[in-house]
């Protein structure tokens, strides 16, 4: 009998709570096959069972939270050991049976003559029982039998086929001869006709207005006569707005039901009601224009993805110029132990990852000394292992500063909340474009489109104030702003 206990999950992980056990007691596991699944403070993961066998025993159910080392069930040999024994044994009684198999047909084969039934139901009985009734039983009565007299014998079938085909042509023609004169002429060469006819619609309009969802009754057209035209129905100013336009989003199966949080959600209301509680949280915002920035992704995007092997965001920038600005402001990077404030000496950036299961936050060490492609395949890994709950607990730990990509979803900015022991927690918006106030080439203001972002700051009022944060801010700002990124692409 080998134990399976609840290992180590990272440098902090004290305990688990077993969500989901993978295998049933009598189940074969292998090494290394995954045997449960455990939910920490940090991250959910499986549990592979160190040895090979029977699972005998579990002594952990689901919904039951342990301590690191706990014994979580009990792997045994014996039974693996049995079912070996039990295998060679197959081989040698299936030789007898083999052997009396062609003793039976020949007793049999002079009593099968006259008796035919005889000789179906030896076969029957010995080999499968299921197979041999099944194949005669389902082929004959389903496929020949049924179909055949069916479709034969009863020829009223050939009437009665026709029988529907006329008279569901019969209504079809009047229905499609009383509103054809209008477009019969079309169909063929009277133009003329119809040139007149204000209620004449050409064939690629109405084909156009099927294809938008457009009932043309509601139109008022535009063309000679009132005539309506292509234009009308793509017009900005067009008075329709067909209902079929509009697809409603489909009703989540959670409405009107009750679900226990998961651990990793318990841990998040309860860290953020603790954070909330025990510092005192303020957001600062500023307008930052990021077009120097966006006409470089733009230019370089091709090279860089095939160099890089992932696609050029502006995350990486924000990350690099948000780290960079901490070494300057290391109030913004620091942390409250009682009564003295500790400046850490790295910058080790954590990042919102939004998962089926909550936010997690992986964390990506010295950040200011990557390059930006590094720091694109980082964010683009980690993030992904994140989702796919591949990130081990450690990668989720250290983290000095955060940052929370809120633009993913399409918000302009968010008040984010800062999580403890950290201090502060940068929030970038989504970039879009828009009229900006920008200096000509003499100096005289002049209006532009921009590609424009808002970035916000929430921090802990105890020990930074709104000057350390807006210098923060300006820092970043200016950086960005500037565009020099070209000796930190790295490609």
């Amino acid at each position: 009998m080998s134990e399976v206990t609840l290992p180590a999950l990272g440098e902090s992980v004290t305990e688990g709570t077993v969500t989901r056990w993978l295998k049933n007691v009598g189940d074969t596991v292998a090494i290394d096959e995954p045997l449960v699944e455990v939910s920490t403070d940090k991250v959910d993961t499986e549990i592979p069972s160190p040895f090979a066998g029977t699972l005998t025993q579990i002594m952990v159910q689901e919904d039951e939270t342990v301590a690191v080392g706990a014994v979580l069930a009990i792997v045994g040999e014996a039974a693996a050991a049995a079912s070996a024994e039990v295998a060679p044994s197959t081989p040698e009684e299936a030789a007898p049976v083999a052997s009396t198999a062609p003793v039976e047909p020949e007793a049999a084969a002079p009593v099968a003559t006259p008796p035919v039934a005889a000789a179906p139901v030896a076969p029957v009985a010995t080999p499968p029982v299921a197979a041999a009734p099944v194949a005669p039983v389902a082929t004959p009565p389903v496929a020949a039998a049924p179909v055949a007299p069916v479709a034969t014998p009863p020829v009223a079938a050939a009437p009665v086929a026709p029988a529907p085909a006329p008279v569901a042509a019969a209504p079809a023609a009047p229905v499609a001869a009383a509103p054809t004169p209008p477009s019969s002429p079309a169909a063929g060469t009277g133009t003329e006709e119809t040139a007149s006819d204000p209620n004449y619609v050409t064939p690629i309009v109405r084909k156009l207005a099927s294809e938008l969802g457009i009932d043309l009754g509601t139109i008022r057209g535009s063309g000679v006569g009132g005539r309506i035209r292509k234009e009308d129905l793509t017009a900005p100013t067009s008075k329709v707005v067909p209902a079929s336009a509009h697809t409603s989003a489909e009703a989540s199966p959670l409405r009107g039901t009750t679900v226990p949080m998961s651990r990793l959600r318990k841990v998040l209301s309860e860290r953020a009601v603790a954070s909330m509680q025990q510092s005192a949280q303020l957001t600062s915002v500023v307008e930052v224009d990021v077009t120097k920035i966006a006409e470089m992704r733009q230019r370089v995007q091709a090279e860089f993805t095939q160099k890089a092997g992932t696609k050029l965001s502006f995350m990486p920038f924000f990350t690099l110029a948000a780290a960079e600005a901490l070494a300057a402001n290391p109030i913004i990077n620091a942390t409250v132990e009682d009564t003295n404030i500790v400046y850490h000496g790295s910058d080790h950036i954590a990042f919102a990852v939004d998962t089926e299961r909550g936010l997690l936050t992986p964390v990506i060490k010295d950040a200011a000394s990557m390059s930006i492609a590094t720091m694109a395949k980082v964010i683009a890994d980690m993030a992904e292992r994140t989702r796919t709950n591949k990130l081990t607990p450690d990668e989720l730990s250290g983290g000095t500063f955060t940052l929370t990509n809120t633009g993913s979803r399409g918000a302009l900015f968010d008040t984010p909340v800062v999580f403890l022991p950290q201090s502060a927690i940068l929030g970038t918006g989504v970039v879009t474009k828009r009229a900006a106030v920008v200096k000509d080439a003499d100096g005289n203001d002049t209006i532009g489109i921009r590609s424009m972002v808002y970035l916000a700051l929430s921090y802990d009022h105890r020990i930074i104030d709104g000057a350390d944060a807006s210098r923060y801010l300006m820092q970043v700002k200016s950086r960005l702003e500037a565009g020099n990124f070209e000796a930190n692409l790295g490609i």
